[in-house]
């Protein structure tokens, strides 16, 4: 599944529903408390996570892979989004079609994300079905079926998601377009569904190399949360993992320092709409880097809850809007803030960018109030409380902590983060980062009628 401007809307976490018959919310009320873990790695490099949550009898069993479309070949783009659906194909000793129906069959769930910097999997089940999980995610590892009828397949599959997610879908296309200009030379420029062009050129030897490249037990985290026994999930994690050889040869990443904008970029996008957006992408610090909390803390401020900043303002008094939205892109080398809103009836995009611009001085300018202060670290930490809610939610965040920041012990650390934070910290990122210098501004426009 690739990311599109709506799934920002959802906080860039695809979570799947529960399985039927079993409760998956497993820490609603334990949340807060600290997330025991235990992390180590296999001599092959393969990073392991296991926690133990005895609650409820399922287990979450993910697997991370450190690619995504800023790891791609220029000319060979889409490959990482496209390997998130050939590896359901099937593999040496899992026959064509069966994956999913292995896991539906055993009560569970299982799907697939893309984005910039990594490929993520994951199979909920009930607990007693751990070592399947676990074997099938070492055939994904070491024996995926890469074959021509595997390729075609996909291809379609792809083309068709493009279709309905990007082409088909109003403002679908959004992000892509933001993305593109918002960057000039790193690789986050790049759309994750990439080209399909490059995808029809691409030969059967080429898929194969990315895989031998990139799908790697040195190269993967695998984060276990749920009903597990740890002591007897190792012995199965060595079983079918230990033996899986490492990279032919290390990895070696080279960071595109991208240049400081010196002043902003405009431009119009015309798409299948009704009604125009007005998009303002802002570039940031880096997942985790200094001033990220407090530049997430200003999004959440503008854009969470019908109390917040725009939509008190700009959609409830001045009715300017239908809807205005604020979302951190969080990524490994670069973060981005979206600014996103829909013109309501009869009024002219420039009308609302000048309310948005508004709120923006509001927050380079005042100091927040306490109250508001306050309530906004309520937001936030409900916020993180919930994307724990899950054993799905807990392996993810472990495992995103360990590859983006080097240390899954983060998921207890991070809203210490956040309180340390001050309101003078607060109103400097605004002025620092919130400028027209440092922004990609978009007209999202209706396609003239013919």
């Amino acid at each position: 599944m690739i990311f599109t401007a709506f799934d920002f809307f959802r906080y860039m976490n695809l979570k799947l529903p529960a399985i039927i018959l079993l409760c998956v919310f497993t820490q609603t009320a334990a949340a807060q408390k600290s997330i025991a873990f235990e992390q180590y790695t296999l001599s092959n490099g393969l990073k392991v996570i296991l926690h133990e949550d005895r609650q409820t009898p399922i287990v979450a069993v993910t697997v991370s892979y450190h690619v995504g479309s800023k790891d791609e070949d220029p000319t060979r783009t889409g490959f990482a989004h496209f390997f998130e659906h050939l590896l359901f194909e099937g593999s040496e000793h899992i026959a064509r079609g069966e994956y999913m129906k292995l896991v539906k069959e055993n009560g569970g769930v299982l799907n697939a994300n893309t984005f910039k910097d990594r490929t993520f999997y994951f199979e909920i089940l009930p607990s007693n079905q751990l070592e399947l999980a676990l074997w099938m995610e070492s055939e994904r590892m070491l024996h995926a079926k890469i074959d021509d009828k595997g390729i075609e397949t996909q291809r379609e599959v792809v083309k068709e998601e493009r279709r309905q997610r990007l082409e088909n879908t109003p403002y679908g296309g959004l992000l892509d377009e933001t993305m593109s200009r918002t960057f000039t030379r790193h690789p986050y420029k790049r759309s994750v569904i990439g080209s399909m062009d490059h995808l029809n050129s691409a030969k059967k030897e080429e898929f194969y190399a990315f895989y031998k490249k990139f799908y790697v037990p040195d190269n993967a985290i695998l984060s276990i949360a749920g009903d597990i026994n740890a002591q007897q999930a190792k012995k199965w994690i060595e079983r079918y993992f230990g033996s899986i050889p490492r990279g032919a040869t290390p990895l070696k990443r080279t960071v595109v320092k991208e240049p400081v904008q010196k002043k902003e970029v405009r431009d119009q996008v015309y798409d299948n709409i009704q009604l125009p957006a007005v998009i303002h992408s802002f570039k940031t610090p880096a997942l985790g880097a200094p001033e990220y909390h407090a530049v997430n803390l200003l999004a959440t401020l503008l854009s969470e809850g019908e109390s917040s900043r725009f939509q008190k303002s700009i959609v409830n008094t001045q009715q300017n809007a239908l809807f205005v939205g604020a979302y951190p892109i969080a990524m490994k080398e670069a973060g981005v803030s979206l600014m996103f809103g829909i013109v309501n009836m009869g009024v002219e995009p420039k009308q609302l960018e000048e309310s948005m611009e508004k709120e923006y001085e509001r927050v380079r300018s005042e100091l927040i109030s306490q109250d508001e202060y306050d309530k906004l670290i309520n937001q936030v930490e409900n916020t993180f409380v919930n994307s724990l809610s899950t054993v799905e939610g807990i392996a993810e965040t472990l495992s995103d902590y360990w590859m983006y920041q080097g240390d899954p012990g983060m998921v207890n650390r991070e809203m210490e983060q956040y309180k340390k934070v001050t309101r003078e910290e607060i109103r400097e990122a605004a002025r620092k980062y919130l400028v027209p210098s440092n922004r990609t501004s978009l007209y999202y426009m209706p396609k003239p009628k013919s």
